[in-house]
């Protein structure tokens, strides 16, 4: 049953849907506006559901105000990609989309989509059209929707992966708002005449936040299934999958000194059976629809609703809906959440590639021309391009035939075997963070790579240059790059000052705890050498970097521990 809402409390997003006819807004007539770069501040947040974020380059804003313009104005757009599958030719594509209309680069993202940056308004449709040309789209990859649905992204690794996979396709194709507005507004339909849009399960004001889906095949937590809204651990039975064991409630996101936000992991619940798991995520859907603050936003994940009102009342509210129960979840163990590089072969016979890309940026710099090199694959590639959940890439299906080619490729552009691959570097993620996103504090993907330079001359003196701990960085803690789940971690809190996470578990089922606050680099060196030191004399045979921190008491265990329900 949906609760009785005060109009005169909710939040200005929520008057924004409520008069948006179905997302439309005034974003026809923004996009004309000769006068700005910019669109209509309502026009803002609609356009979000739509694939694209209204940012402008933070780095020349001092030098604007003082000639009095406007902000550079500009348009980051997201692409939609279940499981992150994508054609040659859709790669060429978008290649060519960012040399012509974006800031000549790919960003590959945590949540297995690709951004282009840099697009100016005038931009934007023509970008948003040639996505949808080539059968791809920018449609609900941000907004108060289910966003791009995440899963393990090889499907020839096993048959079960190829039955996940397909599973992913189905839950996001399933998910996708109604609403015509998309096509009127990017792809010049026309709107029918007396046929109102119709959101069944969005209704007209859609859900009070974002909500992630990831499937996850263990014993490789490669999408950091806990840090969703709904997580989906495939359960495997005579070489098939039998259903999923449900988990609820993560998500990374909080606020500095807003105690009421915080980091958290989704709970286990139950089981369902695989032909039950759309229902399942319909319904575990429709009760945030109905219970999720709206009057707050950033108290209104389904984390929130799931604390504010206790996990037993919501499994009772699901079962209720559902109209029967899950079942007792099924035994499962995590080893890792990150990528194995290198050649895999699959259950077909054709060969996948993962690639590292440091925090997912695709493009070329002296001596490493990555972004080069994919191009010059992607014209004679008969398979495949992958996106890893930790912004890498896989080059798939290709033929034993075509395996030296795209070695010469990648070495004559020296993108394979690169000197600087360390452990550390190889297990590290980052947000995008300035000079676009303006929410960061401070950098992330332009610092973390020299941080990292730092880091490994340590790592070598220690014999721990091949170890891989996870090391990740957020410029704000709204945790785009997963920052909480680094055995290190680091957050921006203003420019050249972090916060220092330490603990996270090497597999994603445990989050890290502060260590020390607002440290400069130097302090970031000066704090990690005695330990990473002590690491490497004093650790257990096999004993992770996380799990050491904790066992010697450097940090305690977060107080917020991974929840399984018995029944």
């Amino acid at each position: 049953m949906t609760e009785q809402l005060d109009k005169d409390k909710l939040s200005e997003d929520e008057h924004i849907k409520d008069k948006s006819d179905f997302l439309r807004g005034t974003i026809i007539e923004s996009l004309k506006n000769p006068i700005t770069g910019a669109l209509h501040p309502d026009d803002v947040k609609l356009i979000k559901y739509h694939g694209s974020y209204q940012q402008h380059d933070r780095d020349l804003e001092r030098e604007r105000k003082l000639k009095k313009l406007e902000p550079l104005h500009q348009f980051m757009v997201r692409v939609r990609a279940a499981g992150g599958i994508t054609t040659p030719a859709q790669w060429l594509a978008l290649d060519g989309l960012s040399d012509s209309l974006a800031n000549g680069t790919l960003k590959l993202t945590t949540r297995q989509s690709f951004q282009f940056h840099g697009i100016l308004k005038r931009n934007l449709k023509p970008t948003i059209q040639t996505i949808n040309e080539v059968l791809l789209s920018t449609l609900a990859t941000c907004g108060d929707v289910n966003r791009n649905v995440m899963c393990s992204p090889n499907p020839y690794e096993s048959t079960i992966h190829e039955e996940v996979y397909k599973l992913a396709g189905e839950i996001s194709d399933y998910f996708l708002p109604n609403t015509t507005a998309y096509h009127e507004i990017w792809l010049d339909k026309e709107k029918v005449v007396g046929a109102p849009d119709v959101e069944p399960l969005y209704h007209h004001t859609y859900l009070p936040r974002k909500f992630k889906i990831a499937l996850v095949i263990p014993p490789n937590n490669d999408v950091d299934v806990f840090a969703n809204d709904l997580g989906l651990i495939a359960i495997e039975e005579n070489n098939k999958v039998k259903g999923c064991n449900i988990c609820v409630g993560g998500g990374l996101g909080s606020t500095f000194g807003m105690d009421t936000t915080y980091p958290r992991l989704a709970d286990v619940i139950g089981f369902a059976p695989k032909e039950k798991i759309i229902e399942v995520a319909k319904t575990i859907i429709e009760i945030q629809r109905d219970y999720g603050n709206r009057e707050e936003r950033k108290l209104s994940r389904l984390k929130h609703t799931i604390d504010d009102r206790g996990l037993e009342w919501f499994v009772t509210e699901l079962h209720t809906r559902l109209g029967w129960n899950l079942s007792r979840p099924y035994p499962y163990s995590f080893t890792s959440n990150g990528d194995t590089y290198g050649w895999l072969k699959g259950i077909n016979e054709k060969w996948f590639y993962t690639l590292f890309v440091e925090h997912g940026r695709v493009k070329d710099e002296k001596g490493y021309t990555l972004k080069t090199s994919l191009k010059e694959i992607a014209q004679l590639h008969r398979g495949d391009f992958r996106l890893t959940g930790n912004q890498n890439l896989i080059i798939g299906n290709v033929a034993e035939k075509d395996k030296e080619i795209i070695e010469a490729i990648l070495e004559k552009n020296g993108v394979k075997n690169h000197p600087k691959l360390t452990g550390l570097r190889k297990s590290s993620m980052a947000c995008v963070a300035l000079n676009t996103c303006g929410l960061a504090f401070a950098e992330s993907e332009r610092y973390l790579p020299s941080l990292i330079d730092k880091l490994d001359v340590i790592m070598k003196d220690n014999g721990l240059e091949d170890d891989e701990i996870t090391i990740r960085m957020t410029g704000c803690p709204n945790n785009c790059a997963r920052s909480s789940l680094g055995e290190i971690g680091f957050v921006g809190r203003a420019i050249g000052r972090y916060n220092l996470y330490l603990g996270a578990s090497h597999n994603g089922d445990r989050l890290n705890s502060l260590y020390k606050e607002m440290l400069s680099e130097k302090d970031i060196i000066k704090e990690l050498e005695p330990i990473i030191a002590t690491y490497s004399k004093e650790r257990n045979k096999g004993e992770h970097f996380g799990d050491f921190v904790i066992r010697k008491k450097i940090v305690n265990k977060t107080d917020r521990p991974l929840k399984v329900l018995s029944s």
